[in-house]
């Protein structure tokens, strides 16, 4: 089913489910694709539409349940279990992320965490006793998780990312400055704020620009 639903319309989904847990925790019972649309500055066509991919939802003219809805994207995105967590790189991002309390109210449970300087193995990060990177392999395959992060330099993320492949691992977040290769069936998803940041230059840059007369 998923290779037949766009990228776009899989990356909106957690966002749907963000708002719907926001408006839960507010009591709202019942939203409308047009308050839902405002909430995220989305068209209540497109919120229909991307829903359409995956069934029936709502009533016309009396808007979505809000706890139904969520609960059915939780189901969708795969929220509604447990997910195992692999990090590797223990810098400064690395320290960040297994600290971060966002996770694991989400579902996902950092278990383990590597890195290759002698400083930092065998003390703890966000609970967890930092291994040597050198044993990564071989953790992984006595204890496989579902997802490793990548939060190296970027003359080490491909070598990182190839272990973590032959490791078992078939999903990773990557925070290295560089876009790994991956086999067909590894999902990779690439976070850099620098490539972010310049994007939005281009657009600060045109409303600096004279317009033609």
């Amino acid at each position: 089913m998923t290779l037949e639903i766009p990228e776009v319309v899989i990356n909106r989904l957690p966002v749907y489910a963000r708002a719907l847990s926001a408006l839960a925790l507010e009591g709202e019972t019942v939203v409308s694709s047009q308050a839902l649309g405002e909430r995220l500055d989305v068209t209540p066509a497109q919120i229909r539409k991307d829903l359409s991919y995956f069934g029936r939802f709502g009533k016309q003219g009396r808007g979505y349940n809000v706890q139904s809805l969520l609960a059915k994207l939780r189901e969708i995105l795969g929220l509604d279990r447990k997910w195992r967590v692999a990090l590797v790189g223990v810098g400064r991002l690395g320290q960040a992320i297994a600290v971060y309390g966002g996770f694991e109210p989400q579902g996902f449970q950092i278990v383990a965490v590597f890195d290759s300087s002698p400083d930092v193995v065998g003390t703890e990060v966000g609970n967890v006793t930092v291994l040597p990177a050198d044993d990564l392999e071989s953790f992984l395959r006595q204890n496989p998780v579902d997802i490793g992060v990548v939060a190296v330099p970027a003359k080490a993320a491909q070598e990182v990312v190839d272990r973590l492949v032959n490791a078992g691992i078939r999903a990773i977040l990557n925070y290295a400055p560089m876009t790994p290769h991956v086999p067909r069936d590894v999902t990779i998803r690439n976070i850099d704020p620098v490539l972010a940041m310049q994007s939005m230059t281009f657009y600060i840059k045109q409303r600096d620009v004279p317009a033609a007369k």
